[in-house]
């Protein structure tokens, strides 16, 4: 009986484990061409050094102007923005606007209310999500999954510089690390373990497996990168 007590003492030690080690999501809506945005760009760079975030830049397309465009601004990061718009701010849309955990927004550049957020979040375990070796498959563990759960998966350009033609910060270069590139939803978890296909990272990208629920909530995720040694590959179509 004792070594049974002892067992589930163990499994409810790893079910808490893994909710403190589960990598916190912050999500930041910036763009190259906003005045206020580079020191919100800067400390999403800080936040990608931890250990237990994932740091995403997301870069809107509304402030790309008829002459100049952010070339890492694509319509899915507004469109994600907007999603979580009319839930948090009540459709008010603004930049640089940092999510995170995907319940709770504060601005980007204001550091104390960003790691104040991030001191107070508490993440949701209800998956572990880990890669396979070769990166070419992401296996999702059984769990509690709410109706309407979704895997995505964005893929980040690490670390770009560009010297920025227009937009208040005409004439100056900014520095993007972990810049989206990709989002697209891969499939449904409906709270069984299963494994999907994947695209490995090329060389200079990451990626990130999010399992979130319709509220926006995150009920897994986990990142990786290429190997710094990995040999080159063929362009995607």
């Amino acid at each position: 009986m004792k070594a049974i007590l002892a067992l589930f003492a163990l499994l409810l030690s790893s079910v808490a484990a893994s909710a403190d080690t589960r990598p916190l999501v912050v999500e930041l809506f910036t763009s190259q061409g906003c005045s206020s945005c580079p020191p919100a760009d800067k400390l999403l760079g800080e936040l990608a050094q931890r250990g237990n975030v994932i740091a995403l830049g997301y870069h809107i397309t509304y402030w790309d102007g008829a002459q100049w465009r952010d070339p890492l601004s694509r319509p899915e990061s507004t469109e994600r923005q907007q999603a979580y718009d009319k839930g948090l701010t009540g459709g008010q849309i603004y930049t640089p606007q940092m999510v995170i955990e995907g319940t709770e927004d504060v601005v980007g550049s204001d550091r104390g209310l960003v790691l104040a957020a991030l001191d107070k979040a508490k993440p949701i375990a209800a998956a572990t999500v880990t890669f396979a070796p070769d990166r070419r498959a992401v296996t999702i563990s059984a769990g509690s999954a709410p109706a309407g759960a979704g895997v995505l998966i964005a893929r980040y350009v690490l670390k770009r510089s560009t010297q920025v033609q227009g937009g208040e910060n005409a004439g100056h270069s900014a520095t993007d690390v972990n810049a989206v590139t990709s989002l697209k939803m891969i499939g449904d978890w409906s709270g069984k373990a299963e494994s999907l296909p994947i695209d490995p990272p090329r060389d200079g990208e990451g990626l990130a497996v999010l399992v979130q629920a319709p509220d926006g909530r995150f009920l897994g995720a986990a990142s990786t990168e290429a190997p710094a040694t990995s040999p080159p590959q063929a362009p995607r179509a």
